[in-house]
């Protein structure tokens, strides 16, 4: 049973910086594809980034330049480097495998982009 924990969100003004943690238990972590996803209110959970095994990353265009993700498998965690965050960032932030079907949920971690 592949468990989830995101950490690291917060309240931040407009141009401000964060970055969110996730780690992972119950898998082999370091051959999956792992992924950061965000469901703003009203909204569908949409896909942020992702990074393959191998380190591969691709992004929604509307976070290319601003956000970075990353991995530590010796830590079983991956992160997502925010920077330069918008209101529209605003969001419940979860990570999950990138490909095939999901694991469950975790609980995610609110974004409040907000001057």
């Amino acid at each position: 049973q592949v468990q989830l924990v995101e950490s690291g969100g917060g309240l931040v003004q407009p141009g401000g910086s964060l970055r969110l943690s996730c780690a992972v238990s119950g898998s082999i972590f370091s051959i999956y594809r792992m992924a950061w996803y965000r469901q703003a209110p009203g909204k569908q959970r949409m896909l942020v980034a992702t990074i393959s095994s191998a380190g591969t990353t691709n992004y929604a265009d509307s976070v290319k330049g601003r956000f970075t993700i990353y991995r530590d498998n010796a830590k079983n965690t991956v992160y997502l480097q925010m920077n330069d965050l918008k209101p529209d960032d605003t969001a419940v932030y979860y990570c999950n495998t990138g490909s095939g079907s999901p694991w469950n949920w975790g609980q995610g971690t609110q974004v409040t982009v907000s001057s």
